[in-house]
């Protein structure tokens, strides 16, 4: 079992956190050069973890010629399997748009240079959308560079669009919870094939774990939890979910 999305260096003792629930793997995020430099020192440790490395749309503050500098070079590691995770993020504050637009194009660049897919994060205000119909806006203008949209908020728009793409499509903990209709949806309906799970720990801890900091081996919950949505064995979707992660990240074919 595979954790495609976690904060690995945010946990106190990452290590631990390593065979948990029968977790076989795991890619750890680095959105900052600071976090990327992380991931790619555990990717080095741990010969289960695998690192991506890019800027957060939230930590546009850090952009600049050394920042791009330091995260192109480390794009280069050969742990590590993807970019981001970058994209649009209008639910705090969307005065800074332009930052993060220059951003993310940067960042679709890197991943169109290094064939490494690009990890998406979108989030918006509840109850709009600005922030998901611009990823499409700024994706329709790059339509050879793999995807995966981290997270899947469950956006009917998004979803028609990634399908149609060829993303593959991230559902974390947020899928289990009592109110997550849409998310649900999408996880019964996306491609079996285009379907990857993942934390995004220490955040969005899954039921019946939600309240409590979240660990990558909980990703067993949601695996659990959507296998229940579309009528699968958990070991079956287990099996698909591993060699879609495998596939969409190249993760046989990176260094041990």
């Amino acid at each position: 079992m595979i954790d495609t999305h976690c904060h690995l260096d945010y946990l106190d003792d990452p290590a631990s956190a390593r065979g948990e629930l029968g977790l076989t793997g795991l890619v750890c995020i680095g959105a900052s050069p600071e976090h990327a430099r992380n991931a790619v020192a555990l990717a080095e440790q741990f010969g289960d973890v695998w690192a991506t490395v890019g800027l957060h749309p939230t930590d546009t503050e850090e952009d600049g010629p050394d920042a791009r500098a330091e995260l192109e070079a480390l794009a280069l590691h050969p742990r590590v399997v993807g970019i981001g995770e970058s994209g649009l993020d209008d639910y705090w504050d969307d005065s800074r748009r332009a930052a993060q637009v220059s951003a993310f194009e940067w960042q679709l660049d890197l991943a169109r240079r290094t064939g490494k897919p690009l990890v998406i994060h979108v989030r918006d205000k509840p109850g709009q959308d600005s922030a998901h119909r611009g990823v499409m806006e700024v994706l329709s203008a790059w339509p050879d560079v793999p995807v995966v949209l981290h997270c899947f908020s469950g956006h009917p728009g998004l979803l028609r669009f990634g399908v149609e793409r060829g993303a593959a499509f991230g559902f974390a903990g947020n899928t289990t919870y009592k109110n997550a209709r849409e998310i649900q949806e999408a996880a019964r309906v996306v491609p079996l094939d285009r379907l990857l799970v993942e934390t995004d720990a220490p955040f969005l801890a899954p039921v019946p774990r939600r309240g409590k900091p979240n660990r990558p081996g909980y990703v067993r919950y949601t695996l659990d939890f959507i296998a229940g949505l579309r009528g699968l064995d958990a070991a079956e979707l287990e099996r698909v979910t591993d060699a879609n992660a495998r596939r969409v990240y190249r993760l046989d074919g990176a260094a041990d």
